[in-house]
């Protein structure tokens, strides 16, 4: 998982004129080490792991991501019908592959879509943004066979 710094959101906050709180600051270590995060896992991270002083609520927790992902900190993805899940934007060359089993989210390598992607320019003229692309299915365990990544980032077998 790539790491972004206290230091690097300060200065592109700094930049932009605002200020890096001890709430953007926790709400960025929570994205960093949760990996694929929801607003609602973010927000409960930061309770269970800050100061009392950088206790955030859920709505300060959604207006931190939002301007974090318009800096270019962090980037969102739809895994779920749920919220956005959220990770650090330096992070974002991968598939998200989501078992409608079990639930787990596990990574691929994005230049298994870059096939996809450029026959569906070629057909239709549409570019995809393979950025936010997941793929739904049962993983290898949910389908009792082991394969490849069946021990994957994230997995809920044990």
């Amino acid at each position: 998982m790539s790491q972004v710094t206290a230091e690097a959101l300060d200065a592109a906050l700094r930049e932009r004129g605002l200020r890096a709180t001890p709430q953007r600051r926790s709400v960025l270590r929570a994205v960093t080490e949760l990996g694929h995060a929801t607003p609602e896992e973010v927000c409960d991270f930061v309770e269970t792991h800050s100061e009392p002083r950088d206790s955030v609520n859920l709505s300060t927790v959604y207006r931190a991501l939002e301007l974090m992902e318009k800096i270019g900190v962090v980037s969102h993805t739809h895994l779920t019908h749920g919220s956005p899940t959220y990770q650090v934007a330096s992070h974002v060359n991968h598939l998200h592959l989501v078992c409608r089993g079990c639930g787990s989210v596990t990574e691929a390598d994005l230049d298994l879509a870059r096939p996809l992607a450029a026959a569906v320019l070629a057909g239709s003229g549409f570019q995809t943004d393979l950025a936010h692309l997941s793929l739904h299915g049962l993983c290898a365990q949910c389908r009792g066979e082991e394969g490849p990544g069946s021990h994957g980032h994230g997995h809920g077998h044990s």
